[in-house]
């Protein structure tokens, strides 16, 4: 495991870090806590020290079941980071009573890298005047929390002037090789890193969509690099290359995978990519971009949908229907997992968006989401989509 420092206070952190976003699941929807249990445990033993959940994550289990994970002598070993949900805060003292209640939630006495989260420029301006600042200095003198950050999800042009308004010491970003000008970007990474902030990075893969299926297009540009590496090699390597990232976080919810990124944490080194394999990483992006049709990260911000739509998986299927070599089999996936035939449960299809719009407004990615699902609709539920469905609940025993 490699470990870079957190410029303010000197911190070493794992380039390494653990996200509890997307962690295993029972069929029932809930944390298969066991088996999650002992991820996050395995992780740490093998040197991850950094340790990120929130307050919303897994319909607001994911906080006590980190502190239920790192019981046994495991929160000594660790940072953890967690975040005060900035949409709940309608007065000063929401601030206190929401950590406090993550301070229990969590079992431990302090946090040590606390976020307001998901800020947009709005929601930091509505916050401010509530008195954020106050409550983050009483709160790191108080010790309940260690350091002050955000993570950030707006507009680039809101990015700089959020860091310059308080004493922060780190923030967090989306970014990857497709991200480079979305959000924060290459600039904002560059900008915090030059204002002395430690920069923690989400979403490497894009939820996944940059391993999960990986289109033959892609994959014949990542044959033609002399040293082979997988995608998510690829993708990790990119983001450890620059030298401004202290942390990447994974949501890590499979052994391999766990295995596969602790391997990779021991290689990304600053600066160790060469141009001709940098030239190779643009030659997939523009790939990608030529691909997909939704920039969907699957974080489920949006969610749940009050008209029944499993919008996350409805653009999951939508990018796979262009990712793919078989657009065919793609349709009948759709029907299947979108139909609850795949797992006992109520459909969940695009076509039941009644165009309410509450999901726009919690979207980070500021994706039109009525308008593409109403793309989905057009395109992977069309003719014969009723009789896809039934042929799916057939397959698999479910009437």
């Amino acid at each position: 495991m490699l470990y870079r420092k957190i410029p303010k206070n000197g911190d070493e952190l794992s380039i390494l870090g653990f996200g509890c976003m997307r962690l295993p699941m029972r069929a029932d929807g809930s944390i298969d806590e066991e088996r999650a249990t002992k991820q996050v445990r395995s992780a740490i033993d093998h040197g991850v020290d950094y340790v990120d959940t929130a307050w919303p994550y897994h319909m607001g289990q994911s906080e006590p079941f980190v502190g239920r994970a790192l019981a046994d002598g495991y929160r000594e070993k660790v940072k953890l980071a967690t975040k005060l949900p900035s949409w709940l805060i309608e007065s000063r003292e929401d601030m206190d009573k929401l950590l406090d209640a993550q301070l229990e939630r969590l079992r431990t006495d302090h946090i040590d890298y606390y976020l307001v989260h998901a800020l947009v420029g709005d929601l930091w301006d509505a916050v401010e005047k509530l008195g954020v600042a106050d409550f983050l200095d009483k709160a790191r003198a108080d010790g309940r929390i260690r350091n002050a950050g955000f993570s950030f999800h707006g507009a680039g042009e809101d990015f700089n002037r959020i860091v310059d308004a308080y004493d922060w010491d780190f923030c967090q970003i989306q970014y990857n090789f497709l991200d480079e000008k979305n959000q924060a970007g290459t600039a904002g990474l560059e900008y915090a890193a030059s204002r002395g902030l430690g920069v923690i990075i989400m979403e490497p893969l894009r939820g996944g969509n940059l391993t999960k299926t990986v289109p033959s297009a892609v994959r014949e540009i990542w044959d033609e690099a002399p040293t082979k590496r997988t995608p998510a090699e690829w993708a990790f390597r990119w983001i450890w290359n620059h030298p401004e990232v202290t942390v990447v976080l994974s949501g890590m919810n499979e052994e391999t995978h766990i295995q596969e990124n602790l391997t990779l944490a021991d290689q990304g080194y600053p600066n160790s990519l060469t141009e001709a394999e940098l030239r190779l990483v643009k030659k997939v992006e523009i790939t990608y971009r030529e691909l997909m049709k939704v920039g969907c990260t699957g974080c489920r911000y949006c969610m749940p949908c009050p008209s029944g739509v499993n919008i996350p998986l409805c653009f999951e299927e939508y990018n796979n229907l262009y990712l793919v070599d078989n657009p065919d089999e793609e349709k009948f996936m759709y029907a299947a997992r979108l139909g609850g035939a795949v797992a006992l449960g109520e459909a969940e299809f695009a076509s039941l968006c009644v165009q309410c719009g509450q999901c726009v407004e919690r979207c980070p990615q500021q994706i039109d989401i009525p308008a593409v699902l109403e793309s989905v609709v057009a395109e992977l539920e069309g003719p014969e989509f009723e009789q896809r469905v039934a042929m799916a609940r057939q397959i698999f025993k479910q009437t």
